[in-house]
């Protein structure tokens, strides 16, 4: 199918109703998840069982994200949609694999503080309070930004997109800037 075929399909504007709603229902139980994360106590893992290796694989993950979201940007750009919705599968496959560890690591494992000090450790919270604010505040908008385009709404598609991209791009790119800056503390 040609782009410009692509582009004439009809909206499934009730389709993207029902995803709208899912999209706020999921958003809300991230967030909850999320915060129960920051609890004190930690769920204990099997003797001998450690999920250490997991930051590596957050920023692995991450990178991978940025990757993906860079070949999305080009293959759309050069009219490619097929490779334009692998390439934004494979970032949210990713993304979603991330969420899992992420979660995974944080109820099971202690919080790792970061041990530089002075102008370094400002960075470094700059960095990652902007990474984690933005994460938040995206998931939404990432997730519309699919439903638009999955549902063949493409003007909303490509409005929410320019947008949302260099956002969705930044949290990919920070995350495994933060996991270098801490990887030392470890």
């Amino acid at each position: 199918m040609s782009h410009q075929e692509y582009l004439q399909q009809p909206a499934n504007v009730a389709l993207g109703k029902k995803l709208t709603i899912a999209t706020w229902v999921v958003t809300v139980l991230v967030w909850a998840l999320v915060g129960a994360m920051r609890r004190p106590e930690k769920i204990p893992l099997p003797e001998g069982m450690s999920l250490s290796f997991l930051p590596a694989v957050h920023a692995c993950l991450n990178s991978l994200v940025a990757i993906f979201l860079v070949t999305a940007l080009v293959t759309i750009k050069r009219k490619n949609v097929r490779l334009h919705k692998l390439a934004i599968t494979a970032a949210m496959t990713c993304s979603a694999l991330f969420l899992v560890c992420y979660v995974a690591y944080h109820f099971t494992t202690e919080e790792t503080k970061f041990g530089g000090e002075g102008m370094i450790k400002s960075v470094y919270l700059l960095v990652l309070i902007s990474h984690i604010v933005t994460a938040a505040l995206s998931l939404p908008f990432i997730l519309l930004t699919w439903i638009y385009g999955f549902t063949n709404q493409f003007q909303r598609h490509r409005k929410m997109a320019k947008r949302v991209f260099p956002v969705w791009l930044y949290v990919a790119v920070t995350g495994p800037i933060c996991y270098l800056m801490l990887r030392p503390y470890y």
